[in-house]
């Protein structure tokens, strides 16, 4: 089978390698799924370069998200049947950046009805990760400002979405035009942009000077810097990711003179400690989704051969909404 190999790590489109491949085995309680489609995570630009908390042997396939058809189930799987339309995680070193790829069935799950493959594909770690974010770890309250970093990209997006579905107010900050015009197809209240605009202020005069009840940040950097500027008294700082390459150190001085705060979010763990509560959550966005209040944003369609180009820009942050390769 065709598959994009990480051999040596470096940026992704020079790591990924084109091999072909044996069909991956499938072991106890495992999947084994034709790959529809699947989007480029941030995950898998730090797997390709060594970066990523998990570090697979090299040399591995990469992919850290799908969806796909069943096509074997191991043993001691009896609620996924072959032929079921699923999305999930992928099991490292067979991801979804290949015809066939390997997900574990206590975290694979029913694809939303309503979304083509592409849609669908980016479903599980975008909205999984806002979901905990904000309502497992911030316990974001209706009425609430909600500001949002990165808010056009694939995790974001989906952040500003829950966020409106939840009934805060939401406050998007994006990078150029086409990302601010993103954001406000999802329901923001307001769209900063950060390349022309001060977040700082402009969080402080919409909320009177309060500040921003929560904070999404997958960025961290600069991003994280402006939110410890303009985060409420008792508000929560949700850290996510360092999309921007530099890990904040906190000034937990400054958290406790201005009483907020700072909440870590990985939602691996959760996947791995307490998969029960991840199905739960899924079942309230396919809930979610049927009522139309969230759908993921696919900015790119691109065929198998053009992934390494895609991760790249991924990467370097030229992309709008999720890109994801459809089979």
């Amino acid at each position: 089978m065709r598959a994009w190999r990480v051999e040596a790590n470096g940026e992704p489109e020079a790591a990924l390698r084109r091999a072909e491949a044996e069909p991956p085995d499938v072991g106890p309680r495992q999947l084994r799924v034709r790959v529809l489609a699947a989007p480029a995570n941030f995950p898998d630009v730090l797997l390709c370069r060594g970066q990523y908390q998990v570090r697979p042997e090299l040399p591995f396939v990469a992919g850290v998200e799908a969806c796909g058809e069943v096509v074997a189930a191991g043993p001691d799987v009896s609620d996924v049947s072959v032929g079921d339309r699923v999305v999930g995680t992928c099991v490292l070193p067979h991801g979804s950046f290949a015809e066939e790829a390997v997900m574990e069935s206590a975290v694979a799950f029913p694809a939303p009805p309503g979304l083509d493959d592409a849609e669908a594909a980016g479903f599980v770690i975008a909205y999984q990760t806002g979901w905990f974010a904000l309502h497992e770890r911030a316990r974001l309250r209706e009425g609430e400002t909600l500001l949002v970093h990165a808010a056009a990209g694939g995790v974001g997006s989906a952040a500003v979405q829950l966020g409106k579905a939840a009934g805060a107010r939401v406050v998007a900050v994006v990078g150029g035009a086409a990302k601010a015009e993103v954001a406000r197809q999802c329901g923001a209240d307001v769209v900063v942009d950060r390349h022309t605009e001060d977040v700082v202020a402009v969080v402080k005069e919409l909320t009177d000077g309060r500040g921003s009840d929560v904070v999404f940040d997958p960025v961290g950097g600069e991003a994280y810097a402006q939110s410890t500027r303009c985060v409420a008294f008792e508000g929560r700082i949700v850290v996510v990711g360092f999309a921007s390459g530099t890990v904040p150190q906190p000034a937990l001085g400054h958290a406790l003179v201005k009483n907020y705060a700072i909440l870590g979010l990985h939602w691996g763990l959760y996947a791995q400690l307490d998969p029960a509560r991840v199905r739960a959550a899924h079942q309230h966005l396919l809930r979610l989704s049927a009522a139309g209040a969230i759908k993921p944003v696919v900015g790119e369609r691109v065929g198998f051969d053009e992934l390494p180009a895609a991760v790249q820009r991924l990467a370097d942050g030229e992309t709008v909404g999720r890109v994801v390769w459809e089979a």
